[in-house]
């Protein structure tokens, strides 16, 4: 559900901040993914999913912009830096062209769980979720996206449950969402596969 920035979104607008390298990464898949419908637009013109690649050496991270969900092909300008965050504070400072993604605050805390993982991807496939949900890692179904209490579940799952070894989530309050990730982007995107049986 992209284009409703449900954080304190402390935006500082620039051109694009995305280098060419993480581009050529991050786009491919993220163009592979909208391909399959698994990153898009509902009827009602409401987005989903989005993609996220860790910034080497800290806890920033390139993320899809806000409300690009329904793009086919996205530009560098379609990409966001997140510099920081805090969770408490239910806050997210962000560089680029477009606010960040709903969903920053979700990326942020696997970024912060896991200090091996590089590369998440949020999807929606109604038929996966149906099969899965409760069976791998499962957010608590009252903690709806792109808040603090889903930030802090998916702690909770990180000290709970075997997400270290599953790299799956499956996002219970919202209907059809997915989390997959790794140590880079096409380990991230692999797992999904796997589980799509499209491996």
């Amino acid at each position: 559900m992209e284009g409703i920035v449900k954080f304190n979104c402390h935006w500082n607008q620039c051109g694009p901040v995305i280098s060419d390298d993480q581009y050529e990464i991050i786009n491919y898949w993220r163009e592979i993914l909208y391909n399959m419908d698994l990153i898009g637009a509902y009827e009602n013109g409401v987005g989903f999913g989005n993609i996220s690649m860790r910034i080497r050496g800290g806890n920033q991270f390139i993320i899809t912009g806000s409300a690009t969900g329904e793009i086919p092909e996205l530009e560098p300008g379609h990409y966001v830096k997140v510099n920081s965050f805090n969770i408490d504070d239910n806050a997210v400072q962000c560089t680029g062209p477009l606010k960040a993604s709903s969903e920053s605050l979700t990326h942020a805390a696997i970024y912060l769980a896991d200090p091996d993982i590089n590369a998440i991807v949020h999807v929606h496939n109604i038929a996966l979720w149906n099969e899965i949900i409760y069976k791998v890692p499962t957010t608590n179904p009252s903690m709806e996206y792109g808040t603090t209490g889903l930030a802090k579940d998916i702690f909770r799952l990180f000290n709970d449950s075997d997400v270290f070894e599953k790299k799956i989530i499956v996002m219970a309050g919202d209907r059809a969402g997915i989390l997959t990730f790794g140590e880079d982007m096409d380990k991230a995107v692999n797992i999904l596969m796997q589980y799509l049986g499209k491996e």
